[in-house]
């Protein structure tokens, strides 16, 4: 025989989970310490309700309560689960198992490239469907001033450990030295985002835009390739639409907000 009471027990327990859930979510994206009212304004709860949690909360130490002003903080369980949760991530396994339905989407090739010893090097391709052949595989070197990929790059890491591999590059041959970008890197930080129309393949466009961890730091670079008849490099088109909306969900996977730093 089922017991009804026991099922309604879970049900309400379940929510409960939900409700404090709610809380912590207003906390994560407001500004602590908050006051009572602060979180009831910004979960719609009555405070009597949000207080009731809050106190629960604390007493586990997911909150903790500052004694002079009252304010409600982060407190060290939260602390410890979110640093655990942060060193589990890996953030080329987290694209690679998002990349497929992503080109599937925009139905052009993605690269995944990370920064390696001789620079941009790409770690992934997702082929499109459309009849495209690039010489560009998994391993390739992208130039950094010639590719959106290394302009990326160039924008968002210190200038030390980019200037560190321009000046192995002697005669400008691997990564276009003395080439002039398509792209000021000043403009790449601000949209956070780089674009080429032929400069690297006659008659091939990209655009690409970076992944950022939770410290800020650049962690991926995200590529979109394609015929320049298919692919708009306006940063304001579909495609890059498209691009900016994916790299922002992996880098707010990785525990990316805009408070760490970064882009």
């Amino acid at each position: 025989m089922i017991d009804e009471n026991h099922e309604d027990d879970e049900r309400l327990g379940i929510q409960s989970v939900e409700i404090a859930a709610e809380i912590l979510r207003a906390m994560a994206q407001g500004k602590t310490p908050m006051q009572l009212r602060e979180v009831s304004s910004a979960t719609g709860m009555h405070r009597g309700k949000v207080h009731r949690y809050l106190t629960s909360l604390t007493r586990s130490g997911i909150l903790y309560q500052d004694g002079p002003t009252g304010a409600y903080g982060i407190g060290p369980l939260s602390i410890a689960l979110g640093l655990a949760g942060l060193r589990s991530l890996d953030p080329v396994r987290i694209a690679l198992r998002e990349i497929p339905s992503f080109g599937d989407q925009v139905n052009e090739t993605i690269a995944v490239s990370i920064w390696g010893e001789f620079g941009p090097t790409v770690i992934a391709i997702q082929e499109s469907r459309r009849p495209i052949t690039l010489n560009v595989r998994p391993g390739s070197i992208l130039p950094i001033r010639r590719s959106a990929t290394g302009q990326v790059f160039e924008a968002f890491l210190p200038k030390n450990v980019v200037a560190a591999v321009l000046d192995r590059d002697h005669d400008g041959s691997v990564h276009g030295k003395g080439h002039k970008r398509s792209n000021s890197l000043s403009l790449v930080r601000e949209r956070k985002m780089a674009s080429v129309e032929g400069d690297l393949i006659s008659g091939i466009n990209a655009i690409a835009a970076p992944v950022f961890d939770h410290l800020g730091n650049l962690c991926l670079v995200i590529g979109i390739v394609g015929q320049k008849e298919t692919l708009d490099v306006n940063w304001k088109g579909h495609d890059a639409s498209m691009l900016a909306a994916f790299v922002s969900r992996l880098s707010i996977e990785l525990g990316y907000s805009e408070a760490s730093g970064g882009g």
